[in-house]
């Protein structure tokens, strides 16, 4: 049974184990996120940084270990169930569905929306600042436009842990930068506790209250 006496509030990942079948070991995980803040994982490619996140997004399934937030242990919980959304290097959009309908998948994948709904979607673009797109298709946006796209779909469904597995990592600097910024000012003006994955020194520096290697 879990100890609720022990936990502390944010993301608290306990003796966490997975068997890495490409590795060919066992990958250990300790590792506590406070409220509010915004940690960096680093490390080199392999080392199991986009392993945690899907451990921690309930995409895969550990050997052994608990995964609480807030006090809530998330370990049983099917992905769609935990208080967590992600974004990828794949902004995975549906190319046959406008800027809105691609955020709306985010609150009703059938896209039954509500007049709410559609204002949160509205709210979602002008918060990336893409307001005005909303009849726009993937095809005719750019590569920085699509990832604005995805993470709005990410803010609409109001999750208060946001996981970021290199979604910036295949634009040029520039982009990139933006996109960080981007990150932060909606990290603190929505109050999450975002993890973000990087093999970048540079992206962990710009926007992170802290640091974490992995080797």
């Amino acid at each position: 049974m879990l100890n609720m006496a022990n936990l502390t509030p944010g993301l608290q990942i306990s003796h966490l184990s997975f068997k890495h079948t490409k590795l060919g070991e066992v990958l250990e995980f300790d590792l506590q996120i406070n409220p509010g803040e915004l940690v960096a994982i680093l490390g080199p490619s392999g080392v199991g940084k986009s392993t945690l996140l899907n451990l921690i997004a309930g995409f895969d399934a550990p050997l052994s270990g608990v995964i609480t937030f807030n006090s809530q242990d998330l370990s049983s919980l099917a992905p769609a169930e935990r208080p967590i959304t992600s974004l990828f290097q794949e902004h995975n959009l549906f190319a046959h569905l406008t800027a809105e309908e691609n955020i709306g998948l985010g609150i009703n994948p059938g896209l039954r929306l509500s007049n709410s709904d559609h204002v949160a979607v509205d709210s979602a673009l002008n918060d990336v600042g893409l307001s005005g797109f909303n009849k726009r298709l993937p095809s005719e946006l750019s590569g920085g436009q699509r990832q604005r796209v995805a993470l709005a779909r990410c803010l609409v469904r109001r999750r208060p842990v946001l996981l970021l597995d290199e979604p910036f990592s295949a634009l040029d600097q520039t982009l990139r930068k933006e996109m960080l910024k981007l990150v932060k000012r909606l990290h603190c003006e929505h109050k999450l506790l975002t993890l973000m994955v990087t093999h970048l020194s540079d992206d962990a520096d710009e926007i992170a209250d802290r640091v974490i290697h992995l080797s």
